[in-house]
């Protein structure tokens, strides 16, 4: 199956642009989320370089962030860049397991393979990728129980719909 980003924002834009004034975009090296503004009618969420695994990840931000960080730039959270210290990677994956799980659905709902990501290449020490996927996957779990979140479930659908993928279950969903 084929992933090309151009599907990813027309799928993204049909399914929210009219409701949630909200457009995918794409960006340069860094990806960024803008709120609407005098110069730009709708708010953007700008994904990196045309790579579709960064437009799902920057999705997934976009889907935990509540209406009031929605008008914030970048939806007002911290982030530390790559290099960070074993405590400051403790911090930073607390605050990825939620959107690494929305991601993963995102990707399987699309057919496309998920990757979790600690984002610490230049570190000190060498970040538990397994451990961390455990806890992602523990996330996705708990999702399923109660229920697939309103914007997450609409882009799920619309994907599933776009790549003609059946309704997922958590059996999809292999650490690995």
């Amino acid at each position: 199956m084929s992933h090309n980003y151009q599907d990813l924002i027309e799928v993204f834009n049909h399914t929210f642009e009219q409701e949630f004034n909200t457009r995918l975009e794409l960006g340069g090296d860094e990806p960024i989320y803008l709120p609407a503004d005098e110069e730009h009618p709708h708010h953007r969420i700008i994904f990196a370089r045309g790579f579709y695994a960064s437009g799902m990840h920057e999705i997934a931000h976009w889907c935990v962030a509540g209406p009031e960080r929605r008008l914030m730039e970048d939806f007002g959270y911290w982030y530390e860049p790559d290099g960070r210290t074993e405590a400051v990677q403790a911090e930073f994956e607390k605050v990825e397991i939620r959107p690494q799980a929305y991601e993963w659905i995102l990707s399987l709902s699309a057919g496309f393979p998920f990757t979790v990501s600690c984002d610490n290449l230049h570190g000190d020490f060498e970040p538990d990728r397994i451990g961390f996927m455990n806890k992602v996957y523990q996330e996705v779990l708990r999702i399923f129980e109660v229920g697939l979140p309103p914007r997450v479930k609409m882009l799920s659908d619309s994907l599933r719909k776009f790549y003609n993928v059946e309704p997922l279950h958590p059996s999809q969903f292999i650490v690995k």
